[in-house]
């Protein structure tokens, strides 16, 4: 059946409302093939890796870089460096390095790589050499994000995580070892993880001393097959009071090892924050190329189509991928800016005619009084867990 876009329909040219860029802008690559589909798992993935012309892993780059090239006809202005590009999915690292290689290379070719650029690829501990780490290195890449989520057995299992503990530590000491900058996600929440395996968690990936951490909740979409054995009763999924208790407990040994929240749910060294996700935070400008990769171009988003086949076939036939796109009103890009900018450790400036609430939220225990005072709003740790609730009393 044909994607039912949800937003109006994007033009077959990719032509946008306002394609200046003129201070940079970051590029999102999605890799949409994975070895296994984990549980939990409701991003746009697929484990068959021969679905096609164009959309197979041997072929899929040459789809990608048509949309390069599509993007560099429609992006208009001066400086259009990348400050950051980031390969996400699915797993990357299911394309050799050269493959991931010759990508960066044709984003570099069509727009250059700003001096210092943060280049990330996500990667599952088992996907990855000591050789496909350093061969990353050379080809440009500079950051590495590693699957971590658990450092206990069981857990991993309930997760449907290939990776052993282990294979977690080694493939650190190979990323360092290439001069890569290291990421580790965690996730807390998993069906039957007790406080003491989380905290187990936690200090494994601190042992690593990696630059950064992210920790997050676990999320079970209906549509996914942890959801249908929820349902069926057959797991039991965690209470928000546990959550927030690992929460805390994460945010508490974290700080202790020197690392600072600078957005709810990562943590880094002093200046090895994701550069690239705080685009996204900040509504920045960036591109997303590949199936289902979402774009945002001054004040446009727009999604693609998010079967491979129907993606590769667009590209082929030199059209936009493009499925839909909307374009956000003055008033809906204030609201989006407080949702985001209020996870951020930096906050936000109090809004207009807010101080009554602001003065309420201090009272809570949500925001920092002291920054309240000189006009920030900045969450407390209690603040964080019901970032939510605050943002929807703002808007209110």
């Amino acid at each position: 059946m044909p994607e039912l876009p949800d937003g109006e329909q994007a033009p077959p040219d990719g032509s946008l409302p306002d394609p200046g860029v003129h201070g940079g802008f970051a590029a999102y690559v999605h890799i949409p093939f994975c070895a296994v589909r984990c549980g939990y798992c409701d991003f746009n993935t697929y484990t068959n890796l021969r679905m096609g012309p164009g959309a197979s892993v041997d072929d899929f780059p040459g789809s990608l870089a048509g949309e390069i090239a599509l993007s560099r006809r429609v992006l208009r202005g001066e400086g259009r460096l990348l400050d950051t590009a980031f390969f996400g999915g699915g797993t990357p690292t299911m394309l050799d390095p050269g493959q991931l290689g010759g990508v960066l290379a044709a984003l570099d070719s069509a727009f250059g790589l700003r001096a210092g650029a943060e280049v990330t690829t996500e990667a599952n501990p088992e996907s990855v050499s000591r050789d496909s780490l350093l061969r990353l290195a050379d080809a440009g890449f500079t950051r590495v994000s590693f699957g971590m989520q658990s450092a206990v057995g069981s857990v991993l299992a309930a997760l449907d995580r290939r990776h052993t503990p282990g294979q977690v530590e080694r493939a650190v000491a190979w990323a360092r070892q290439a001069g890569l900058d290291v990421s580790v996600d965690l996730i807390y929440g998993a069906p039957g993880e007790t406080m003491g395996q989380w905290r187990r968690s936690v200090d494994a990936a601190l042992a690593l001393e990696p630059d950064h951490v992210s920790a997050y909740a676990l999320t079970v979409e209906p549509g996914t097959r942890m959801g249908a054995q929820a349902a069926r009763g057959r797991i039991r999924l965690p209470d928000p009071d546990e959550l927030a208790d690992k929460y805390e407990a994460a945010d508490e040994a974290l700080t202790a090892s020197g690392y600072r929240w600078y957005e709810i749910s990562n943590w880094a060294r002093p200046g090895r924050e994701c550069r690239h996700n705080a685009v996204y935070w900040r509504s920045g400008n960036w591109w997303g190329y590949g199936p289902g990769a979402h774009s945002h171009i001054n004040g446009t988003r727009f999604w693609n189509v998010k079967h491979p086949l129907a993606y590769a076939r667009r590209i082929g036939a030199g059209e936009s991928p493009a499925a839909a796109r909307e374009t956000l009103t003055a008033a809906e890009r204030r609201r989006e800016d407080v949702m985001l900018g209020i996870r951020l450790r930096e906050g936000i400036e109090v809004p207009q005619g807010a101080g009554p609430l602001v003065a309420r939220f201090a009272d809570d225990g949500l925001v920092d009084p002291g920054r309240a005072a000189g006009g920030r709003l900045v969450l407390t740790r209690k603040g964080r867990l019901l970032a939510d609730s605050v943002t929807r009393d703002l808007w209110a």
